[in-house]
């Protein structure tokens, strides 16, 4: 992939604004130094979207690492030129705020998602479903930085949870089967008292949604297309639908989202819980009767001020929300996507505990 014209030229217009509005104040030594970084960062930019895998783990790291470095160096200085005039003090402070602010991000993302507790009350839950446990993962991102050490390490962290079911929420990777099937296969290895049930995301539809159906099958879980299977769990029924992503039908018309369908035929007194990718589906599945939906690709925003953008396009951000009758889980995401950094937004492994209201 290589970028337009148009945006070589506007990211080469931002590096001389950050040059400018930083380096200035300083002496020449200074300003030769920091001209260099932002060089460097400039040349590494692009390369992120096209690097080989084979060329070694910090080779594919580096750049998008880099875009994330950028991101915040553009950040602060335009929140330094916002706020103040321009004096050699702030400019210090974006240039040493920036990289430690990189290297707690990187470290934040790469770590194995903590788990994250959360307890839904749910009306008329029946008592044999009191406690009834659900380990969501999401978003997890195999790809140019997201391998096989990383994947092993999560099923590792989901499977001691001895949880009752296990929900994967969709964007499990990026790229095609062929490229990434090795370092998905760990999921293989997931463990629970009902099985593990998986919903497409977004980002299955760009690498080829139907393949990735196909290898999910192969791996042991059981692929929700707007369809429903009904738990057995010591004589109490607990429906557990699942959609496809949001945007589906824009890949493939037969594939459109709906929750409704999802719950045709379902036991009419059973609880009902949907995997959705997506939270914006939460509309349509309040009004088909479900009274909890999972959700994800939100990455909570992945590191500031991102956030406040998501906001722009989804209803909830993260974590628990209501929505008239129902319930909305929504993940921060159990990987990230593209620069690895997440920066006061941490990941997660989310163990779903259901109770009686």
């Amino acid at each position: 992939m290589r970028f337009p014209r148009p945006v070589v030229l506007l990211l080469a217009l931002l590096h001389v604004y950050i040059g400018v509005r930083l380096l200035l104040p300083f002496g020449a030594i200074t300003q030769l130094a920091g001209g260099a970084v932002l060089a460097v960062c400039f040349w590494l930019l692009p390369k992120g979207f096209r690097i080989r895998d084979d060329r070694g783990p910090w080779a594919v790291m580096l750049p998008w690492l880099t875009m994330g470095f950028f991101s915040y160096l553009l950040v602060l200085t335009i929140f330094r030129d916002a706020h103040e005039s321009w004096i050699r003090i702030s400019a210090t402070a974006v240039m040493a705020l920036t990289p430690a602010i990189t290297l707690v991000g990187f470290f934040m993302a790469r770590r194995v998602a903590p788990v994250v507790n959360v307890s839904v009350p749910l009306a008329g839950l029946p008592k044999e479903l009191e406690g009834f446990t659900i380990a969501q993962i999401t978003d997890i991102h195999v790809g140019q930085t997201i391998k096989r050490n990383f994947v092993a390490a999560i099923v590792d962290r989901v499977n001691r949870l001895q949880a009752d079911m296990i929900a994967i929420t969709g964007d499990v990777a990026d790229g095609s089967v062929p490229d990434l099937a090795q370092y998905t296969e760990p999921l293989a290895q997931l463990e629970s008292r009902h099985g593990t049930y998986f919903v497409t995301g977004n980002h299955e539809y760009y690498s080829g949604a139907n393949a990735w159906i196909r290898e999910l099958e192969r791996l042991g879980a059981r692929v929700l297309m707007n369809e429903h299977v009904v738990l057995d769990h010591d004589g109490a029924a607990l429906t557990v639908a699942g959609v496809t992503d949001y945007s589906a039908h824009h890949f493939d018309p037969s594939h459109r989202s709906d929750p409704r369908a999802a719950a045709k035929g379902a036991p009419e007194h059973a609880p009902k819980v949907l995997l959705a990718h997506q939270p914006r589906s939460a509309n349509s599945a309040e009004a088909a009767g479900y009274q909890l939906q999972l959700s994800g690709h939100t990455h909570g925003g992945q590191f500031w001020p991102w956030n406040f953008l998501v906001r722009l396009q989804q209803p909830f951000i993260a974590g628990l929300n209501r929505l008239g009758r129902m319930w909305v889980y929504t993940s921060r995401g159990t990987g990230y996507w593209g620069p690895p950094m997440r920066f006061g937004i941490p990941s997660e492994i989310t163990l779903i505990r259901l109770v009686r209201e």
